[in-house]
């Protein structure tokens, strides 16, 4: 086996170019793998992660009879008294904050320039908000006592040409069914690098969400963090009854969870292509060696070399192709993977209604993933080799001693 080797490795040193850049594709093709499972990792987490930090969390507890759909304000679609609910909530061990949220749908207006928003009534003080205390960019952070100012993303600022100090216009569908139109002052601006969610996201107060939308002491939500998300199920059992619903952040996040399956099954197709143009380039270096060496492989097959071995010898030149690319592969790999973990790919405003996509995607790779590509391009480029390598040992002596030289 080792001589076998010898052989393969003096063999593809007769052309040395030729075996390089057959090496480099193998690599080049393994680079472009590792790259494209760590962009789907990095988009699919994130925007798992983005969800569950700003606007579903690892649970919801709702009314019963809640439609998220039409942003239900009826007071027997709310929670009263979320505060005591959301304390009970809290006090289990797995929950990191419990908090009542509510929500309605509105219009801001200044001057001639008006958007569609979601309003979220929101406890100032907990730490659920840390998402967006933590982005604000300019002014303030709301206060729970705060009756005439509101926190808006930087992406619905820039598109109103709105700043901190600016007056604005709120107006919110209410509990009735009618609509509250009241001035506001723009206490903060915010930025959670998730242009679809900054754009159309207003806070206000609690208390002052409640009061605009005459929903009173009620809520739409209690949003509850964990410190496990492991401990899901176990909270949901323990939440479970007969006047509320109990939402995981899986359920909030089907279409992330579908469209991340979509796109992984698209991507196995685009796999199997690149590594369809590397074995083909791989089958192409070894049949031009076996026309290169037939009268060689006719004088070893009348020594006595039998087919079964010859056969070995080019599969051998393929497994030392396939580790050579691999190696240049991991190394090229490598460097692409970190520098897009480190800086990201810049997306913009590039996103898909329904999904909280970062206007920066970073690449994760994960070792698991590595291992299979890795493990993926070796097969292929050793079946890529297996055609070249029985066309060898098929050759007859006689007839490969008199091809020409």
């Amino acid at each position: 086996m080792i001589q076998l080797f010898k052989m393969a490795f003096r063999d593809l040193g007769r052309n040395r170019r030729r075996s390089f850049f057959s090496a480099l594709a193998v690599g080049m093709g393994l680079a472009m793998l590792l790259l494209l499972a760590s962009f789907i990792k990095g988009e699919y987490g994130a925007a798992i992660e983005s969800s569950i930090r700003l606007q579903s969390g690892h649970l919801q507890v709702r009314a019963k009879s809640y439609d998220e759909s039409k942003t239900s304000l009826k007071w027997e679609d709310l929670i009263e008294n979320p505060d005591q609910v959301a304390a009970q909530i809290a006090s289990l061990n797995p929950v990191q904050v419990a908090t009542p949220r509510l929500f309605a749908s509105g219009f801001v207006s200044t001057g001639n320039e008006s958007a569609g928003v979601r309003i979220f009534g929101i406890d100032p003080l907990s730490e659920a908000n840390a998402p967006y205390r933590e982005g604000l960019v300019s002014g303030d952070f709301l206060t729970p006592d705060d009756r005439e100012g509101v926190l808006i993303g930087r992406r619905l600022a820039d598109n109103l040409g709105l700043s901190v100090g600016d007056q604005i216009n709120l107006s919110v569908n209410t509990s009735n069914g009618d609509v509250d139109e009241q001035p506001f002052t723009v206490r903060g601006i915010y930025s959670t690098q998730t242009g679809g969610f900054d754009g159309i996201t207003v806070f206000l107060p609690l208390a002052k969400a409640q009061a605009i939308t005459q929903a009173e002491n009620r809520a739409s939500t209690i949003f509850v963090l964990l410190k496990d998300s492991a401990q899901t199920d176990a909270v949901v059992s323990a939440l479970q009854g007969p006047n509320y619903q109990v939402l995981t952040w899986a359920k909030m996040n089907e279409l992330i969870v579908q469209t991340e399956d979509l796109a992984s099954g698209y991507m196995s197709i685009f796999y199997l292509i690149v590594l369809g143009i590397t074995a083909t380039v791989i089958i192409n270096t070894l049949i031009m060696s076996v026309f290169e060496r037939t009268r060689e492989i006719g004088v070893l097959s009348a020594l006595g070399m039998k087919g079964r071995r010859i056969m070995a010898m080019f599969l051998a030149e393929s497994s030392l192709l396939a580790v050579g690319g691999i190696i240049l592969g991991l190394i090229l790999g490598g460097l692409v993977v970190a520098y897009f973990t480190k800086y990201g790919f810049f997306i913009g405003n590039f996103g898909v209604t329904g999904i909280l996509i970062g206007d920066t995607i970073y690449t994760r790779l994960t070792l698991k993933d590595t291992v299979t590509l890795t493990i993926m391009a070796f097969v292929v480029t050793l079946l890529a080799g297996l055609y070249p390598a029985m066309m060898a040992s098929r050759m007859e002596p006689v007839e490969a001693l008199r091809a020409e030289k």
